[in-house]
């Protein structure tokens, strides 16, 4: 298997890169030479973050779009298909799309939405990818997780927080930016020795059009809290280190914070959980 000489040259498949510490990454990334794929739900959006990519970048970058709705497993799957079906090789994927909302919504499969976005489409798309990330190794997968995990746990009782969902999203994200951390840890447990690594990070608190759409008092909280946020560009440079350095393939299942290892919340490193995690959200994507 040949060495991880950076990122230039090699197909970078990413989520949620219209805006924030995405579209920061993937300016990074497009100028350390990657081969792009921003995956978003937007035309509009995707055109004008491909059009941003290539003036950080140069007009000689490689940026591709796809379109994907990741509330929808439907349209995961399509996505999939076409990125299978376009690309040969893919040596990185970066889970990085997420959303909070204010009120409990459901997602065209029936999912509370939070959970669907932010869990189950990196799950998902993950699992479609797998192999092709397999036959292209070495290669990486890195999911965008948060110190919201922090004093979460999961719900298996509950999981589509019919009973647990509380006065606003904010403990149901942290919910499944947990659920991101142990997720990592039992997909790096099966993906052992294929050279693929898989690990996680926190951004810390970014200066973003996160939140933007979910009400008055979201919008203020956010507003009010932005003088204390760091920039997307500092946000994103852990993303681009696990992706771009050799030093971050030595590791897998890890969760780092500003490029260095930390320890995440006793409950992000229950193995039980993570395997009961895996195998719930296994029958959440393939329903009988």
């Amino acid at each position: 298997m040949q060495p991880w000489n950076g990122v230039a040259g090699k197909r970078v498949l990413i989520t949620g890169a219209t805006s924030g510490i995405g579209l920061a990454a993937a300016m990074e990334l497009a100028r350390r030479g990657a081969q792009l794929v921003m995956i978003a739900r937007s035309e509009t959006k995707a055109e004008e973050a491909a059009r941003r990519v290539r003036a950080a970048a140069g007009e000689a970058a490689v940026v591709d779009t796809l379109l994907a709705d990741l509330a929808s497993q439907s349209s995961i799957r399509q996505v999939a298909a076409k990125a299978l079906e376009r690309y040969p090789t893919i040596q990185v994927l970066v889970n990085n799309a997420g959303a909070v909302y204010g009120t409990r919504r459901l997602s065209p499969d029936g999912i509370e939405l939070t959970w669907a976005v932010n869990h189950l489409a990196p799950f998902l798309l993950t699992t479609l990818l797998l192999d092709r990330l397999k036959a292209s190794a070495p290669a990486r997968i890195v999911t965008t997780s948060s110190a919201a995990h922090e004093g979460a746990r999961i719900p298996f009782d509950d999981v589509n927080a019919e009973r647990s969902w509380g006065r606003s999203g904010f403990p149901r994200y942290g919910e499944t930016k947990l659920a991101n951390i142990l997720f990592t840890a039992e997909l790096a447990r099966r993906i052992e020795g294929t050279g693929i690594t898989a690990n996680a990070f926190h951004p810390g608190f970014v200066a973003s059009h996160f939140n933007r759409d979910n009400g008055p008092l979201m919008r203020i909280g956010m507003a009010l809290s932005r003088p204390f946020a760091r920039s997307a560009d500092k946000g994103a440079e852990t993303l681009i280190w696990l992706v771009d350095s050799r030093p971050a393939g030595d590791v897998s299942g890890g969760y780092f914070f500003d490029m260095r290892p930390v320890t995440p919340s006793p409950a992000a490193m229950d193995r039980e959980a993570a395997l009961r995690l895996w195998n719930v959200s296994e029958a959440q994507v393939n329903p009988a």
